[in-house]
């Protein structure tokens, strides 16, 4: 009896230190283990962000399966692990719920791949392919968190024009989005874009999680401070709005203020928000770092810098960063290169949503160039960039009396 007894009470740790041998698999099987009506808890700050759940068969089974880590522990022990974070700058989360995932992707083909799809495809987190019909049309309700990647709110197809106009890639992009426009109802694709950037904005007000990575940070808010103004030159045909620089309202924007547009259609570069060409200059031998929190008083941004290290290496994309004078005073900062213009990762909250924006494309790429194949995670199980991704899916399952609600 005693012995069932001890079997009942203990409970199975998943360590996110150095010690874990698949880091981004372990998100999987905590996801999965929440899907099945297994709650678990975050240590925020403790072994670099472990989980703790009730030993259950489900999750030994998917740690044995996916090489994931993990160490089973008394109840007696685990009362030592709730006391240490007690004393220390840590926390307890409890996550409730496998959220509902969607990802933003157009029906298209496109010549590069996304670091986020990489990562659940890795992981074994399912998601939902959406585009501009199902945001339109309003079906953004039905999802806990959203995921944009590659995209380019402003309607200007990410500004390849100079550089790959003629790709057969590049004007099926453009055929399919003006066919898209045209379905729903709008003349101009820009029109469209504007619309679907309003419509995940009201989205994250309304309670959602907004995950943007690479030119989606930046083009979204352009496209809500210009909300409906024409700031797209030469490619839909006729001119812009030559006043829409001083029209630009940034009381729109989820992160960014006082920004200038880039109205040349040649230049592959869509506002000075970015800072992709100060990063190229320090090379690929550079890096960014953590900001540090209070876990008992800062929840959210600790829960998403849980990593195994506090320096991550760089990694250049269309948006590769942000400049930090052009970042509203509200919004956090998660990540930045010391000592230079260079946000890399910064939150904040809009209503009674969230919103998480990562400049870059690819953790483990540093350069990633149209056409380069995919990244195969295989070979990086243990990526702390990589992770800084997976701690936004499982954000939307956290609840602590701490947390905002």
């Amino acid at each position: 009896m005693n012995m069932l007894i001890l079997f009942i009470l203990s409970k199975l740790l998943i360590p996110m230190d150095l010690s874990q041998t698949d880091h981004l698999r372990a998100y999987g099987v905590v996801y999965k283990s929440l899907q099945s009506g297994i709650k678990a808890e975050w240590l925020l700050n403790y072994r670099g962000g472990s989980f703790l759940l009730d030993k259950n068969n489900l999750t030994e089974k998917l740690c044995r399966m996916k090489g994931v880590s993990y160490e089973t522990v008394s109840e007696g022990a685990a009362q030592s692990i709730y006391s240490t974070i007690e004393s220390e700058n840590m926390e307890r989360v409890e996550l409730t719920m496998a959220p509902k995932i969607a990802v933003y992707t157009p029906l298209y083909s496109s010549p590069w791949d996304d670091a986020v799809t990489l990562a659940l495809n890795y992981a074994d987190i399912p998601y939902t392919k959406i585009w501009d019909e199902q945001v339109i049309n309003g079906t953004l309700s039905d999802y806990d968190w959203l995921h944009l990647h590659h995209e380019d709110f402003t309607g200007q197809y990410g500004k390849y024009l100079s550089s790959n106009g003629r790709e057969l890639w590049f004007i099926e992009e453009v055929k399919t989005n003006e066919a898209m426009a045209k379905k729903l109802g709008f003349k101009k694709v820009w029109q469209l874009k504007q619309n679907v950037a309003r419509k995940i904005s009201e989205y994250v007000n309304n309670g959602g999680f907004l995950f943007a990575m690479c030119s989606a940070t930046e083009t979204i808010d352009i496209s809500l401070a210009a909300y409906g103004m024409d700031i797209v030159p030469l490619l839909d045909g006729d001119g812009y709005d030559h006043s829409c620089q001083r029209k630009l309202n940034f009381q729109n924007t989820f992160a960014f203020k006082d920004f200038e547009v880039d109205i040349d259609p040649m230049r592959y570069r869509h506002s000075n928000i970015n800072v992709t060409n100060e990063v190229s200059i320090r090379g690929p031998n550079a890096y960014f770092e953590l900001s540090e929190f209070s876990a008992k008083y800062d929840p959210i941004p600790t829960l998403l810098t849980q990593d195994h290290t506090n320096v991550v290496s760089e990694f250049m994309g269309q948006t590769t960063g942000f400049r930090k004078e052009l970042i509203k005073p509200n919004v956090v900062v998660l990540g930045k290169a010391k000592g230079t213009v260079e946000v890399k990762y910064l939150y904040g909250d809009c209503g009674k949503g969230f919103f998480a924006f990562y400049g870059g494309h690819d953790p483990e790429d540093y350069t990633h160039l149209v056409g380069d194949p995919p990244t195969k995670l295989e070979l990086y199980p243990n990526s702390p960039g990589y992770r800084l991704i997976l701690n936004n899916v499982l954000f939307p399952a956290a609840k602590s009396k701490r947390l905002k609600t």
